[in-house]
């Protein structure tokens, strides 16, 4: 079945994970996705440590792989000869980076009017554009990481990349406007999705919740809601956590129900939502009690039985073997791109259409895989592919 974009084409000079992650939400709906290297220094992803190579075959898989030079007269020539061809580049280079190599939206616009330039950075232009910006730089400017953990304890950052990937799933949406904006006029334009401003957004609430009544939201207490109570993770009697959230009057109902706990309903300490946010210490400290009684699996079954939104708190193996994503097929099969090439599953594309299949997970490309392939679609021909090899342009 034909997929949204799958007359785009997009060339990635990109690394780690923000530039990595918007081109592969682009390859999920489709898109060619080329990833640029260069041939010595790879995307710094490809190492074998197991943290960042677990990152590389997830961010870059769906993708083709080639390596070009781009200081090199040759090497830059051919980069240009493929932008022409493209319709989408993306990059998250450092600042000023795209500049000195000149392939800056200013300079490839010149090549390709017509094409889509997307810019993944720490910060849109103003006091902040040259720093250096990392996914907990972000967090922290953001407000985010102020708000994370427990109360008594350090600020805490997300246990996911949450700003990289924020700010690509921005980039990813303002290219697919952008597309439809130049099927209407014929022009290219250049995108900036700044991971600071991005993750303003996400917390969007609570900085709203600050300038309305002059004061920081202050931290939730881990899985905690601050309009909400009782809601967040409890031990279980084998010793695991659930996270529980009655978020009505009604829930709260069925979660007295379902503990055995009908006193609860009828105290007044806890009798309505305000009752029980006033006395949110106090319930804890009982529900804490119930809880311990039960297994994990019987506390959980019990609240689904009633109605009650629950869920085991799932560590990331769990995840990777959990029977919801095996039966809907959430799941895909990929050869690392490193170190002993073992087979490893990454998620799929969590979107479902009606008008075409998720996309099957390819291999994430070795470095420079598909170069002469790449090269020979823009009309190289064997001996100027051998030419570039000869001056290491490739």
């Amino acid at each position: 079945m034909t997929r949204p974009l799958s007359d785009v084409t997009v060339v990635e000079l990109t690394h780690i994970i923000a530039g990595p992650y918007c081109g592969l939400l682009l390859a999920d709906l489709g898109a060619e996705v080329i990833k640029v290297e260069h041939p010595e220094h790879a995307d710094v992803f490809r190492d074998d440590s197991e943290d960042s190579s677990s990152w590389f075959n997830y961010v870059n898989r769906n993708k083709k792989g080639i390596t070009l030079n781009l200081k090199d007269e040759a090497g830059h020539a051919a980069f240009e000869d493929l932008v022409a061809e493209a319709d989408v580049v993306v990059e998250n280079f450092g600042p000023g980076a795209v500049e000195r190599l000149g392939v800056d939206y200013e300079s490839l616009r010149q090549v390709n009017s017509e094409l889509i330039y997307c810019s993944i950075k720490g910060f849109s232009e103003g006091p902040y554009e040259d720093r250096p910006a990392l996914d907990p730089v972000a967090e922290a400017l953001s407000g985010l990481m102020s708000t994370t953990g427990y109360p008594d304890m350090p600020p805490a950052r997300c246990g996911t990349s949450v700003a990289d990937m924020a700010a690509s799933m921005q980039g990813a949406l303002a290219i697919v406007g952008a597309i439809r904006q130049r099927d209407q006029t014929g022009k290219g334009q250049h995108i900036t999705s700044p991971m600071f401003e991005s993750m303003v957004g996400l917390n969007g609430g609570n900085v709203a919740f600050s300038d309305a009544f002059g004061e920081p939201r202050q931290k939730y207490r881990g899985g905690g809601q601050g309009q909400w109570a009782p809601y967040g993770v409890f031990r279980s009697e084998d010793d695991e956590w659930v996270f529980v959230g009655p978020s009505s009057e009604r829930h709260w109902d069925a979660l007295c129900v379902a503990m055995d706990v009908p006193d609860l309903a009828d105290d007044d300490r806890f009798r309505t939502r305000a009752d029980r946010r006033e006395n949110r210490d106090e319930l804890d400290r009982t529900l804490e009690s119930v809880f311990e009684e039960y297994s994990k699996t019987e506390i959980v079954d019990r609240l689904k039985e009633e109605g009650v939104p629950c869920a085991p708190v799932n560590d990331t193996l769990e995840v990777s073997e959990d029977p919801h994503l095996e039966a809907i097929d959430g799941l895909g099969e990929v050869t690392a791109a490193q170190g002993d090439r073992r087979s490893i599953r990454v998620p799929k594309s969590p979107i479902r259409s009606s008008e075409y299949e998720p996309r099957e997970p390819t291999d994430p490309p070795l470095q420079g895989e598909d170069t002469e392939a790449v090269l020979e679609s823009v009309g190289y021909s064997e001996a100027e592919i051998d030419s570039l090899r000869e001056r290491d342009a490739i």
